[in-house]
């Protein structure tokens, strides 16, 4: 059984369609993907009914990401406002949308606002790793953890989590398409929506998968991307 962590992933479902052929996810295995799901790549729609198959397939364990949170905000607080919903990243409204079609929230099945609701946890951990969207404050439990941290929090010079696991998350996206490595946390968003990489990390194994938009693949090892500093990238 591999544990197989897939970073952000943000409407490019070609890459992610590829990942998958790439890594070829057993049964047994378990698939945390981390969030940002929706926007900016051109196939929100595409990504999130991917993910739903995915569910129902295989053991997926899907994490909320920031994209997600402000997208059902939007949806609970009945935004329908143009400059509202250009907020949220047209490009997902757009993939849910024929050509001509009023770019509306309503025409997002229910069956996709139920997974991105219900299905998608805030975080997630094992014996030896936590599993967030984008930080973790160390010095608090995974139940107690702030939103803002969870969320939105950037990866910079993150401590080490007082448990002793190793964080594992995406969110800062590293345009340089490589993971970053710091031992006691590792991020993985590497930029697949802005020409750059999707990752997937055994977590267990060490074996980093990478495919693009474009069809191309790679295979590295978590440990080449070892490093005693932090890359941040906005």
């Amino acid at each position: 059984m591999r544990y197989l962590a897939i970073g952000d992933i943000h409407g490019c479902s070609q890459a992610f369609n590829q990942l998958l052929k790439v890594v070829q996810p057993q049964p047994e295995d378990i698939i945390i993907t981390l969030g940002d799901y929706l926007n900016k790549g051109t196939d929100s729609k595409g990504v999130v009914e991917r993910l739903i198959q995915l569910a129902q397939t295989h053991q997926l364990i899907p994490l909320k990401g920031n994209h997600e949170v402000q997208l059902l905000q939007a949806r609970n607080h009945h935004f329908e406002d143009s400059s509202e919903l250009q907020y949220l990243g047209i490009e997902t409204l757009r993939s849910y949308s024929l050509p001509g079609q009023e770019l509306t929230l309503n025409n997002i099945p229910e069956s996709h606002w139920e997974f991105l609701e219900h299905s998608c946890l805030n975080s997630w951990e094992t014996e030896h790793h936590i599993f967030v969207h984008a930080n973790l404050d160390p010095k608090l439990p995974l139940k107690q953890q702030p939103h803002e941290h969870l969320f939105w929090e950037k990866f910079t010079r993150p401590s080490p989590h007082y448990s002793g696991k190793t964080m594992i998350c995406g969110h800062t996206s590293q345009k340089n398409g490589q993971p970053i490595n710091l031992g006691h946390a590792i991020c993985i968003d590497t930029w697949a929506c802005g020409g750059g990489w999707l990752t997937c990390l055994d977590v267990n194994g060490g074996q980093v998968w990478q495919t693009n938009q474009q069809g191309q693949a790679k295979k590295s090892r978590i440990e080449q991307f070892r490093s005693s500093k932090t890359l941040v990238i906005h």
